[in-house]
């Protein structure tokens, strides 16, 4: 069976839809907030992260986050899925709204088509015919994959995951 894709870019499931949420008894607008804001944590930027909590606006976000004091990609690459899964699960699980729109792309792949980021979207537009073939893909789809799985816990979460058929050789449900 062909992979079916849910493409978006500059959308209601994007970074910088605003969606309030709290962790850890923080507000956030935007999971792009809470990405950047984590990020300066990460690296010891405390002063960053004070700003951040302050900026309204993504664009203002992503600028201070770029800005990060310390900032080690070896060390980001470690964190900034699980950051990004965070955010978004703390982002849709607390809107209403925005868990119905996530859980109406049940059964499909989530993709960035942003085609300007290459780590977070796949470098192509969703009318670029390469978009529907994963291995043309020019970048990594982190965004997508992360919201994807968001999704699926979620679904999970709520009782409204799809039963999946035991492994091979698996130990039999008995139930509780």
């Amino acid at each position: 069976m062909a992979e079916t894709f849910t493409f978006f870019w500059k959308h209601r499931l994007s970074q910088w839809h605003r969606a309030p949420f709290v962790i850890c008894g923080v507000t956030f607008t935007h999971a792009e907030q809470y990405m950047m804001y984590a990020k300066a944590l990460l690296f010891g930027d405390r002063e960053t992260a004070g700003k951040l909590l302050a900026a309204e606006t993504p664009r203002e976000q992503q600028a201070l986050g770029r800005a990060v004091r310390g900032f080690d990609e070896s060390v980001w690459v470690l964190f900034r899925e699980g950051i990004v899964f965070a955010g978004n699960y703390a982002r849709f699980g607390q809107n209403p709204d925005q868990r119905e729109l996530l859980f109406s792309t049940r059964g499909t792949t989530l993709v960035e088509a942003s085609p300007h980021d290459r780590v977070w979207g796949i470098g192509l537009s969703a009318d670029d015919p390469r978009a529907r073939d994963r291995s043309r893909w020019l970048g990594l789809n982190l965004l997508g994959a992360t919201l994807t799985r968001v999704r699926e816990a979620l679904l999970f979460e709520c009782g409204r995951a799809e039963q999946r058929p035991a492994e091979p050789g698996a130990a039999p449900d008995h139930g509780p």
